[in-house]
């Protein structure tokens, strides 16, 4: 029996949050390789290695095993979002108000379904405030098709002022 992502996320994420991490994404992959995508975060905001990844997917994998979320077989991706990462949450938008974001739409608004501009936050009535080009933009949070981080070098000096100054060298792309 095949599954959306939000079944998924609710059949996966205590065992997330029960190993210290928080759930990001939950994405399925079609096609001739099926793959579920599942990209986590340290509930710290430290960052996310491989070694983590496969305590996760050891951890998640009995549990997909019961809930039976995709018809035939995948394979199962354990992430980290990464520097340029998926904004999912309400709390993500205020997280990295300043940085610049790419917003997709569900639908197009005014005939535009791609925003792309400095991040404001999120307001009292869960809309997305960015500044495109110099104009204020309000957009509905549940209007929100996808919507991620640029990577910037103003992202990438962030990321590296908030790791701790003794913090090994990145081991490459989780």
């Amino acid at each position: 029996m095949e599954r959306g992502p939000r079944h998924i996320e609710a059949a996966i994420e205590p065992q997330i949050t029960a190993l210290g991490f928080a759930l990001v994404r939950v994405k399925f992959f079609g096609g001739r390789r099926q793959v579920l995508q599942v990209m986590i975060e340290r509930a710290d905001g430290s960052d996310v290695n491989v070694d983590d990844c496969a305590v996760v997917s050891r951890a998640l994998s009995p549990v997909l095993d019961v809930f039976d979320p995709i018809a035939g077989a995948y394979a199962l991706e354990v992430s980290s979002p990464g520097i340029d990462r998926p904004l999912t949450r309400p709390d993500d938008f205020a997280r990295y108000a300043g940085f610049e974001v790419k917003v997709e739409l569900e639908e197009s608004r005014n005939g535009r379904r791609r925003f792309r501009g400095v991040l404001l936050g999120l307001n009292e009535a869960g809309c997305i405030c960015l500044n495109v080009d110099g104009e204020a933009v309000e957009l509905s949070l549940s209007d929100v098709q996808s919507a991620k981080l640029v990577l910037t070098d103003a992202l990438i000096a962030a990321h590296e002022a908030a790791e701790p100054a003794d913090a090994p060298a990145d081991e490459g792309v989780v």
